[in-house]
């Protein structure tokens, strides 16, 4: 049987109107506790596609943690990444999807607890990084909502008893440690141990006397331990799921992912949607490389001009690499000839190597289309031995060769001895990403903690074509135009 605002929306309809409806009442409110999990039916696509969204705005919060960026500069990049990855608008959004943005939120926090509790480090990291997101939430939200909110739980603090708001000594003490507060709140000192360490409450028979404009960390403190029970016990239940091939890789590849510091990156198979339309041809890598390559990929690039050949790994990560930069079949087999110059014969390049450079273009064999490795995948597989070249350097040089290969490689450009610090203090994190990000922002004049368009680098695709972006934007700005290379530039043979 319908209800009455049942019929009133048909009766609407049958006469032409149009009607649009948000059913909040599922999710009353912007913040959430995450106590229940989600009992939709979810599709794998909605299941990997919200958890890599979460993932992507969680990441640029570890990124800014690491990089020691100010609170307000945190809240501009959550809300910036959160515009674009997980929008969560309030109530009187009646044009918005509410339910669905809300739905979103709720089934990616719940699948990426799955991924990330698998162990101590990760759960750390993860308690952090989501009590950090719901914290900016809780002070960017609508003051009447987030009244509501609070009003709808239980945190258990107690309001001053009638003797102890007419006891004059006990608010006497109390307007001592916080001057000029009118109103406090009681619960016990465990917690709120970030207050008591930093002496902003009164403390008595074991309560802790919090002032009306603490009440905040109440909140936050309940959220970081519910949240660290509640991933311990997802812990003991996982081992469930071990049989389930569909989601344990996807659990994996995110787990993965934000062990390594960064978000899932996208996959890039050609040029499109990352070039500047602009044909690139072998003869303009050098000063391509000099310009706008990422440490990995200048370092394979030095490699090769000096020694006139790469191992199996470097000429894979380097070739699938120039793939996407735009470097076509017939020109990566000039290169690449050229690059190896006369230490091989035609014949012997012909048969040792040029079926494999068309086969990564998808020309050969089984005619896979293969992407260009991410920052993801040059940390974590194929880690380089002797002689070997592939990899990040900043994962895999010691400290003293990083230092002395990034002041060689671009110093040209403007890195100095001054910016090394914060670029060590992140690699010694194992936040190699945010290092390179650093790099990136120094060596093209942009802002501290702005990055790739507010993110961080998790690609080398991704920092080659915004490198290339801005130098043609810059060219555009001064009027000058790119002219041809001339043939006596040209690779030498």
């Amino acid at each position: 049987m319908l209800g009455s605002s049942s019929r009133d929306i048909q009766r609407k309809k049958a006469h032409g109107g149009s009607v649009k409806t948000h059913d909040i009442h599922r999710y009353p409110h912007r913040l959430n506790f995450y106590d229940k999990p989600p009992l939709d039916d979810i599709t794998l696509d909605e299941f990997e596609r919200f958890a890599i969204d979460r993932l992507r705005v969680l990441s640029e919060i570890e990124a800014s943690l690491v990089r020691n960026r100010t609170y307000e500069e945190l809240k501009t990049i959550v809300k910036t990444q959160a515009d674009k990855y997980l929008p969560l608008n309030s109530n009187s959004a009646h044009l918005q999807d509410i339910n669905g943005q809300r739905r979103k939120d709720h089934i990616g926090h719940f699948v990426l607890r799955l991924a990330f509790c698998r162990s101590e480090e990760l759960r750390r990291r993860f308690v952090k990084v989501e009590t950090s997101l719901f914290r900016v939430r809780y002070e960017l939200d609508d003051s009447i909502e987030r009244k509501s909110f609070l009003e709808s739980r239980d945190f258990g603090w107690l309001t001053l008893s009638e003797d102890e708001e007419r006891n004059k000594s006990l608010l006497n003490d109390l307007r001592i440690v916080n001057p000029g507060e009118v109103s406090w709140y009681k619960v016990k000192w465990t917690r709120v141990p970030d207050l008591v360490e930093k002496r902003r409450v009164y403390l008595k028979g074991g309560w802790a006397y919090v002032p009306l404009k603490e009440q905040s960390s109440i909140v936050f403190q309940e959220f970081q331990t519910r949240l660290q029970i509640a991933l311990e016990q997802t812990a003991k239940a996982l081992p469930r799921l071990d049989e389930d091939t569909r989601l344990m890789p996807i659990l994996e590849h995110l787990g993965q992912g934000f062990l390594s510091g960064m978000s899932v990156a996208s996959e890039y198979t050609s040029a499109e949607g990352l070039g500047d339309g602009e044909e690139v041809r072998a003869e303009m890598i050098d000063e391509l490389a000099a310009k706008h390559w990422p440490m990995c990929m200048h370092h394979l690039h030095d490699s090769l001009r000096r020694d006139r050949h790469l191992k199996h790994f470097g000429r894979l990560q380097y070739g699938l690499f120039l793939k996407v930069v735009g470097l076509s079949v017939e020109e990566a087999v000039v290169f690449w000839r050229k690059a190896f110059g006369g230490r091989l014969t035609d014949d012997k390049f012909n048969k040792e190597y040029k079926y494999n450079i068309r086969h990564s273009y998808g020309l050969e064999g089984k005619r896979t289309n293969y992407a260009a490795y991410t920052c993801q995948r040059i940390i974590t597989q194929n880690q380089p031995g002797p002689q070997e070249c592939h990899g990040c350097p900043y994962r895999h040089f010691s400290s003293d060769r990083l230092q002395t290969a990034l002041l060689a490689t671009y110093g040209p450009q403007g890195l100095g001895a001054a910016d090394l610090p914060e670029i060590l203090n992140a690699v010694k994190q194992e936040h190699f990403h945010v290092a390179c990000t650093k790099v990136f922002e120094v060596t093209h004049n942009i802002p501290r903690g702005q990055g790739l368009d507010g993110e961080s680098v998790t690609h080398p695709n991704q920092y080659a074509a915004k490198s290339r972006e801005l130098e043609k934007a810059k060219q555009e700005a001064s009027g000058v135009t790119k002219t041809e290379p001339k043939e006596e530039d040209a690779m030498a043979s």
